[in-house]
């Protein structure tokens, strides 16, 4: 008889217990505000695609999330320059807790929230849960990235939107996934820029799907899913930006030819600004003339802030500056404040 025992697992170093979403929900329930936000949250965006809500849609916030604290910090003072700018612009504060690598690197708070490659992932996980639960409480709705198929049951009753990003787009298991959330969902561009991988992305994850992931007890389940009517896309430039009228319009059209309205939303980081968080106000003003001069399409927008400008290295000698993105450099909220007011005059032009 064969011996099976050492046919698998054989680049496994370990394996240990995980709480499940349903243990860690129990801990740390969402609250009645919370509830509220979320639902209030979806609900506008959702009115913002359709447009019948004339504002426009800003996602902003760090590039990742690395120290709970300054995220609040940040939050609690977004949330006043929302309130500021609700007439015109509707801001969801960008939460992203898991980092796609291109090749090695950190992979965000949940899996690593001790920045150590000590990977103590139910840390992670309560810090996120816990972090979204205060956001959202303040009445500030919350955006995150879906990484990989497992999290999201963790978090995702506490997010009011949600992005693939460009190195997911093309995953079935991702427009899957898509199809199943309960909040409007965006995907990128290509890291090349192709937007056809977007565009094919709405299409497939429009449609019902039936997929298996383990469900809040860790069970694993069969889903069928209804499909996510409000899936967009997101320009984030590639090897050249595509923020420009040209390229708008060139989106406009590929959509329309896949039977998809023209609703489209720009990152004014990454290919867009070069990989250059200064060039963001940049974008940000041309697409603010472009909304001046009537433009339609464009529903929603993305900007990487936080308390200070920049990026750091995290070093093993060396304290972290508080409120500075670990990962992509942001804009500080001087400047964020600056690009809300640009956007929100451009808006204010269309509405009138």
């Amino acid at each position: 008889m064969t011996n099976n025992t050492n046919l698998e697992d054989l680049n496994v170093l370990s394996a240990e217990r995980l709480i499940t979403p349903a243990e860690l929900k129990e801990m740390a329930p969402i609250s009645e505000a919370g509830m509220a936000t979320v639902a209030n949250g979806r609900k506008t965006i959702k009115q913002i695609i359709e447009r019948t809500d004339p504002r426009l849609f800003l996602v902003i916030g760090p590039c990742s999330i690395h120290d709970p604290e300054a995220a609040l910090d940040y939050a609690k003072r977004l949330q006043v320059l929302a309130e500021e700018v609700s007439d015109t612009l509707y801001l969801v504060m960008r939460v992203y807790f898991e980092k796609p690598r291109t090749t090695v690197g950190w992979k965000g708070l949940i899996s690593d929230p001790d920045l150590d490659k000590s990977f103590h992932v139910a840390k992670g996980l309560n810090l996120a849960r816990n972090l979204l639960m205060k956001i959202n409480k303040l009445g500030l709705p919350a955006g995150t990235e879906f990484l990989d198929m497992v999290t999201g049951q963790y978090i995702s009753d506490l997010i009011s939107w949600g992005a693939i990003g460009a190195r997911t787009t093309e995953s079935q298991v991702h427009r899957e996934l898509a199809s199943a959330l309960s909040c409007p969902v965006g995907f990128k561009n290509g890291t090349d820029g192709n937007v056809q991988i977007a565009v094919d992305a709405i299409k497939a994850s429009s449609v019902p799907h039936v997929l298996y992931s383990p469900d809040k007890s860790g069970q694993m389940c069969i889903y069928q899913t209804h499909g996510n009517p409000f899936a967009h896309v997101i320009l984030r430039g590639g090897k050249t930006p595509n923020y420009h009228q040209s390229d708008i319009e060139a989106t406009g059209k590929t959509l329309a030819k896949a039977g998809l309205t023209d609703k489209v939303m720009i990152d004014c980081s990454h290919g867009n600004s070069y990989k250059d968080h200064n060039k963001q106000i940049d974008v940000a003003r041309s697409l603010a003339e472009q909304i001046q001069q009537g433009n339609q399409s464009v529903f929603g927008v993305m900007i990487e802030s936080f308390l200070v400008a920049g990026n750091q290295k995290v070093l093993a000698d060396q304290p972290l500056t508080y409120g500075q993105s670990i990962t992509d450099a942001c804009i500080n909220l001087d400047t964020s404040e600056e690009i809300l007011d640009v956007l929100a005059n451009a808006v204010n032009s269309r509405m009138s």
